[in-house]
């Protein structure tokens, strides 16, 4: 497909859609990964009877239970992956498929048939997740994975306007998430030059704001909480940044109130122009999505990749698929991938506003794009939904709160038994550094009253502290993300 694959019609773009999705499922998923055909075989559903994006309704989603084992979650990891043998090839491959293999052969040999099914299919590097209230899940990439790691982070570059001769530094932790190999990829295929610090742990605060003052990025990428602390210190020892203009953020939501903090803590070290972006990815995509550049106050939405994957909104308790613009949970299909494959695969991202097919009124893509406004279903897995003094608490709803409050610096919540007594009652405490000349009294009475509209629970107490003391509190320095939520109601 030609470069301006991403302007071009809608009509276009999904008719290809729905010739690469029965494509992959007859050539490769169904053929080649044992857990989706035992998933087919199991329903009675015909590989070949799923044509257009339409038909996906009737495959029954997964979620990340399927991947959890008691015993061997690496062995059933593996079902995902797409492993194609002689036999398997002889057996689903279509005959002018099959036609093709033997006609290789012949003419140059089964080595040759063999290594180029191995660069095909073959893995040969991996991403997890962070295993935060599970073991960790690896998923696999091959050569052909890879490549398209690559056209996602071009993409990416193209969809904040990189410059070709740009600048960037990465201050994603070095690990084998996605986040950070993503950035990396992005580079190689943008032909950009990327510093990756490892973030906070690796140089440390000072050694990422001497990074950042030496390769003068003009883009600087990484996890929220820690780039407005390096860019909040940075600004506090009076260092001028006026070649950094644009922020890339990824790993958590980014509130509207939070982009403006950044850029004002940048406009006070002598920049303008400044854009800030959201990113959204999880690892069983394998990918990431971005907004494009506009007002600060505003999100485009992620811009999606219609060729490679195809993405749903369904009714979270029924399943039901969502029109256009609803509200709903995100489910994931890949239409090209090898290695580790999920299809219709419930990520139990919660979107308000769901997904548009309109062209973007700011930078004229065509591609489909799902609203910024999601609640992470990680999120809500790492202790963001609990009882709290009786009550159901939703903390992803207090937190965007938190983080959207501009007089706002930094923050954690921390909830115990009173008196360290398990018997005793649930307290929350809201630990927090404020910008500016505050009044504290009519601070803490509004926002408690925010927190009861927002979670129907206030805070028993909110102790407004210097800034670093809280940053000690959330271990920014150490952490790979900052411990902005503790619950020690199970300590003694």
């Amino acid at each position: 497909m030609k470069k301006d694959i991403l302007y071009r019609p809608w009509k276009e773009l999904k008719a290809n859609q729905n010739k690469k999705l029965h494509h992959f499922i007859t050539r490769h998923l169904y053929p080649f990964s044992p857990f989706y055909r035992r998933l087919f075989d199991k329903h009675k559903i015909n590989p070949d009877s799923i044509r257009t994006v339409a038909d996906l309704s009737r495959v029954p989603p997964i979620s990340k239970k399927d991947f959890l084992s008691e015993t061997d979650a690496a062995r059933k990891s593996l079902d995902f992956v797409l492993q194609p043998d002689e036999e398997l090839i002889k057996k689903y491959l279509p005959k002018q498929e099959l036609l093709k293999f033997l006609g290789l052969g012949l003419l140059r040999g089964k080595s040759y048939v063999k290594g180029r099914l191995g660069k095909e299919y073959r893995p040969i590097f991996l991403t997890a997740t962070t295993g935060t209230t599970h073991q960790p899940i690896s998923f696999l990439y091959t050569d052909h994975d890879l490549e398209n790691l690559k056209v996602y982070g071009k993409r990416l570059m193209d969809v904040f306007n990189v410059a070709k001769d740009g600048r960037a530094v990465n201050m994603f932790p070095y690990a084998p998430h996605l986040a950070f190999w993503q950035t990396v990829f992005a580079g190689f295929a943008a032909d950009l030059f990327i510093l990756s610090t490892g973030g906070g742990r690796t140089l440390g605060t000072e050694g990422n704001i001497r990074s950042i003052a030496k390769v003068k990025p003009q883009f600087l990428i990484g996890v929220p909480s820690y780039v407005y602390h390096v860019l909040k210190t940075a600004a506090e020892e009076g260092t001028k940044m006026p070649f950094l203009k644009n922020i890339v953020l990824g790993a958590s939501r980014v509130p509207k109130g939070f982009k403006k903090k950044v850029a004002s803590i940048l406009m006070d070290m002598g920049s303008s122009g400044i854009k800030v972006f959201g990113t959204y990815g999880f690892t069983e995509a394998r990918a990431a999505w971005g907004e494009c550049p506009t007002n600060i106050d505003v999100s485009s939405g992620y811009h999606t990749y219609p060729d490679k994957e195809v993405f749903e909104i369904i009714d979270p308790e029924t399943g039901e698929v969502k029109a256009e613009g609803e509200d709903g949970e995100l489910v994931y299909t890949s239409i090209d991938s090898r290695g580790s494959c999920v299809f219709r695969y419930r990520t139990g991202d919660l979107v308000r506003g769901g997904i548009v097919y309109s062209p973007c009124s700011h930078c004229g893509r065509t591609v489909p794009r799902i609203s910024s406004d999601i609640v992470r279903a990680s999120n809500i897995r790492e202790m963001k939904l609990s009882k709290i003094k009786g009550s159901l608490v939703n903390f992803n709803n207090i937190e965007y709160l938190l983080d959207n409050r501009e007089e706002i610096d930094e923050w954690q919540i921390e909830i115990k038994k009173k008196d360290n007594d398990p018997y005793e009652v649930d307290e929350l405490i809201l630990y927090v550094s404020l910008l500016g000349e505050v009044n504290k009294d009519s601070f803490i009475r509004h926002l408690n009253q925010e927190a009861t509209s927002s979670i129907d629970v206030s805070f028993n107490r909110i102790e407004i502290l210097p800034r670093e003391e809280v940053l000690k509190k959330i271990e920014i320095e150490v952490s790979v993300k900052a411990k902005k939520i503790l619950d020690r109601r199970g300590e003694r």
